[in-house]
């Protein structure tokens, strides 16, 4: 039995380090068609290679702008994620409970998915100004991708086992720990997949319309006026890794607590 444990071990092993040779093979391979159009261009006014692009961002990480625009971006978006997030969750959990809620919100909830973020962008901006634009732009676009998966995710609940639940009057918690949660994990967790680039996407948009005050889209916006490629490169270099990096931390807690 040891044997075979150890066997199966090493099995993984190997996958996993296969799958990591390949996942580097590759982008080591788009990094290189990147440098080997920017060679060909030879023109750093319309497109930087990846080592200039590094250089630009060590450069600018060894400023303190950098890294307050980083937090504020980072905040703003993070807490609209965060309350889009709890909101959705919650009110998708009352739809499902109470059907009419559901019909009440449909309008709302369409207008969210449909109308353009050009347009959220505009009113938000005349509305909260440009302090509070990229949080309520992500919220806006975070909140019907939740509030639907959750509304998805506890429909797919087992109904034989609901049934009998009720059968023998099982409280709610022990319903919502047993019965719901397993049901809604890989809903929230696909939303959430989805949601969290597009928050960034959205939110660092609004920004460089908006054009904040001590953000990565003041920034951005900066960088496009002076014709400034590779710090408009390193910018967005820095917006890929903070997404990503906000992306593993939700998934890794949310991951936990279901």
């Amino acid at each position: 039995m040891t044997g075979k444990r150890e066997d199966s071990r090493r099995a993984d092993s190997r996958r996993y380090l296969c799958r990591w040779f390949r996942q580097a093979a590759i982008f080591c391979f788009w990094i290189f068609v990147w440098q080997f159009i920017a060679w060909r261009i030879d023109r750093p006014v319309f497109l930087v290679g990846p080592w200039e692009t590094v250089q630009a961002l060590l450069q600018l990480a060894g400023e303190w702008p950098f890294w307050q625009a980083a937090m504020v971006s980072l905040g703003r978006i993070g807490a609209g994620f965060g309350l889009a997030f709890l909101l959705g969750l919650l009110v998708g959990s009352l739809s499902y409970r109470f059907p009419f809620l559901e019909e009440l919100l449909s309008p709302p909830v369409l207008l969210m998915k449909t109308v353009p973020v050009a347009s959220f962008v505009i009113l938000a901006l005349i509305w909260a100004g440009a302090g509070r634009l990229s949080l309520v732009v992500s919220f806006l676009v975070v909140f019907p991708m939740i509030y639907l998966n959750t509304l998805a995710g506890l429909r797919a609940a087992d109904r034989q086992l609901l049934e009998m639940a009720q059968v023998f009057r099982v409280p709610l918690l022990s319903r919502v720990r047993q019965i719901y949660r397993p049901a809604l994990r890989p809903f929230l967790l696909s939303a959430c997949q989805v949601a969290l680039g597009m928050s960034w996407k959205s939110g660092i948009a609004a920004e460089v319309i908006g054009t904040p005050d001590h953000s990565i889209g003041e920034q951005l916006y900066m960088a496009k006026i002076f014709f400034d490629t590779e710090n408009l490169f390193a910018w967005t270099a820095a917006v890929i890794l903070l997404s990503f990096l906000f992306e593993k931390a939700v998934l890794l807690l949310l991951r936990r607590l279901m």
